[in-house]
């Protein structure tokens, strides 16, 4: 259950500040992905970074993230992800739903969904802050009104991309710290090995942004 809510936020960049290396514990490394976690003074909750290389360009990652009415195609417990405001081609708002086994709630949250890249290193940066009030709360739905995140995409070669995804994040709520904690960085191997497969789908391969360059 508890590796379903680490999950749930694959799907959701938010802010968060870089950290040393030094400061992060690898606790899986399998293919080429690598989860790490992190304790912070202000939390109770492990943070999690997670580090792999991909077959893709910029453009086709962009187009899974941004294309978020299939999140529940690949990010694992994903009961609903639904657009609900574009502002730009680059930017928008939207809505997701996690379904937990019984009797725990299921979880939601909104997130602004922004990307942006370096002109000069090419290098494409993926957050979007929390807005918990820009929707009604749901009944029998806990909605998190706390989790920073961020995807930062480095092009290495043609086609190939390297990806860090970092994460912090209270689930809210009465789930122990101490169980949460314990099987945080189990989630992330099932959601990107499914975001390997949805990156080869005929949407997202030939998939190009004004705003991208590749």
């Amino acid at each position: 259950m508890i590796n379903r809510l680490a999950l749930l936020f694959l799907l959701f960049p938010g802010t968060t500040t870089g950290y040393a290396q030094s400061d992060w514990d690898l606790k899986t490394d399998k293919q080429g992905l690598k989860v790490y976690t992190r304790t912070f003074p202000d939390s109770k909750f492990k943070a999690i970074k997670v580090e792999l290389e991909l077959d893709a360009t910029l453009s086709q990652l962009v187009a899974v993230l941004l294309d978020v009415n299939t999140g529940a195609q690949w990010v694992y417990a994903t009961k609903s992800s639904v657009l609900l405001k574009r502002i730009s081609p680059s930017e928008l708002y939207y809505y997701s739903e996690v379904k937990l086994p019984w009797p725990v709630s299921n979880r939601d949250f909104i997130a602004l969904l922004r990307v942006s890249q370096d002109p000069n290193t090419h290098v494409v940066t993926i957050d979007g802050p929390t807005f918990p009030d820009y929707v009604p709360a749901k009944k029998d739905i806990i909605r998190v009104s706390r989790a920073d995140g961020k995807w930062v995409i480095t092009p290495i070669k043609k086609d190939h991309i390297r990806v860090e995804y970092t994460l912090r994040m209270d689930p809210g709520g009465d789930i122990p710290a101490w169980l949460f904690n314990l099987f945080v960085t189990k989630g992330p191997v099932e959601s990107f090995e499914n975001l390997k497969v949805q990156l080869q789908k005929p949407d997202y391969v030939n998939a190009r942004f004004p705003f991208i360059t590749d």
